[in-house]
């Protein structure tokens, strides 16, 4: 999984070979965080092979053959839990074998040279461990090898003098050296465990926030997230709409699964456009019908205006989204009905913003008593919009509850 960045800066065969290291125990059921976290990690335990072979020669340089062996044999015992891991990709067993190992071996060095001082800190790279496990692992075990980390340090110290009395002797210059790296090294490590886990938490977040604004109105969103609690509101105000496709039962039998999705997700698409340039808030589809508000989360004087404006804009670009050879034949029913409603957030685990009252239920009459290619208004819409748009009076509609209603049909803006 090599960045833009890397595949940039490396010649293409070398970003290959870097790309197929990183996806070592990669699996297709992995999610995307998985699969980070595995590349992550398999990134991680290759950068530092090259620090325990360096360690290990210096040290065996130095006359220690003893304490070389734990980095060397270190780089060996962490080859091998990556071949096992491009076998088998489990991504546990290689988190916990790398923890196990980076927590365990500087200890073992620092028993080995004697000494915190004669190891110049090496067991700073230990840290790495629970660090390490705040990025890959739950956070209940991260705790658990902080802990162990902890012990290691209080138990290590004062044992390293008895495990070994005469501590190594390395020249001065020798043990600033092996001390800046043991601290400049880890301090890196550690910076990029951190900084890629912020980015990590961040870049989650910034998901969670699209997928919950591709969800709810952003003021929703903003309220919901800052006060956990019920949303409801009421607007004395708003202009409600519902277009609905003519004959599309018939329409969808003529067509393929694919093709039915593909129309019906051209459709909204064109209609989502629609009514954000127009400024209005799309509520939900249900089906082949689509709804759609204005004057709410946001109120607005002019909330017919706007809704009478998307309207004729949704009849016109309906005819645009058949597949070629279904016809040229698709029509909207499209009813608007204005005032009061109840707005409010429904639901814990799939959130919902929906409106409810009077208002809303007249819309609704309007775009199922209309005619196909119509858009049919009550009364308290018609009232808003007769002086700037051309209206047809239809009569008198019988609704469900509420008796003969009277009806408008739009025409058009007025020249």
């Amino acid at each position: 999984m090599a960045s833009a960045e890397t595949v940039v800066a490396n010649p293409p065969q070398e970003a290959g070979i870097v790309t197929r290291l990183l996806r070592i125990g990669a699996d297709d059921a992995d999610s995307r965080d998985e699969r980070f976290r595995k590349a992550l990690l398999v990134g991680v335990s290759v950068a530092v092979l090259p620090a325990g072979v360096i360690w290990g020669c210096l040290y065996w340089g130095f006359g220690e053959p003893i304490p070389a062996l734990f980095p060397l044999g270190y780089v060996v015992a962490s080859v091998a839990c990556l071949a096992v891991f491009a076998r088998t990709r489990s991504f546990r067993f290689l988190r916990t074998a790398e923890l196990a190992m980076i927590l365990a071996t500087p200890a073992l060095l620092l028993l080995s040279l004697g000494g915190l001082s004669a190891s110049s800190g090496v067991i700073l790279w230990s840290l790495l461990a629970p660090l390490g496990a705040v990025v890959f692992d739950p956070q209940a075990r991260a705790w658990a090898w902080c802990a162990a980390y902890l012990v290691l340090l209080v138990v290590t110290i004062p044992l390293a003098p008895i495990v070994r009395p005469d501590e190594a002797d390395f020249p001065q210059g020798a043990v600033l050296a092996f001390a800046a790296l043991n601290i400049g090294m880890v301090s890196l490590v550690a910076f990029g465990l951190l900084a890629v886990f912020a980015r990590q938490r961040e870049t989650a977040q910034q998901r969670a926030e699209t997928l919950l604004l591709n969800v709810l109105p952003d003021e929703i969103a903003q309220r919901l997230q800052e006060e956990p609690q019920t949303i409801a509101d009421h607007f004395d105000a708003a202009s409600i709409l519902f277009a609905d496709v003519v004959d599309f039962t018939p329409l969808s039998s003529r067509l393929d699964a694919r093709e039915l999705v593909g129309l019906l997700d051209r459709l909204f698409t064109r209609f989502d456009e629609v009514a954000d340039r127009h400024g209005v808030e799309k509520i939900k589809t249900i089906g082949d019908c689509y709804m759609v508000a204005a004057g709410v989360p946001r109120p607005r004087n002019d909330h017919a205006h706007a809704l009478v404006r998307v309207a004729l804009e949704l009849r016109e670009c309906a005819a645009d989204c058949l597949p070629s050879g279904a016809g040229r034949d698709l029509q909207l029913r499209i009813g608007i009905s204005s005032g009061p409603v109840v707005a409010g957030v429904i639901g814990r685990r799939r959130f919902l913003y929906d409106l409810w009252g009077d208002t809303v239920n007249m819309a609704s009459r309007m775009e199922s008593h209309g005619s196909p290619g119509t858009i049919q208004i009550t009364r308290s819409t018609w009232e808003l919009v007769r002086d700037d748009f051309v209206t047809e009076q239809r009569g008198v509609v019988a609704v469900k509850g509420k008796g003969d209603v009277e009806t408008w049909h739009l025409l058009g803006p007025k020249a």
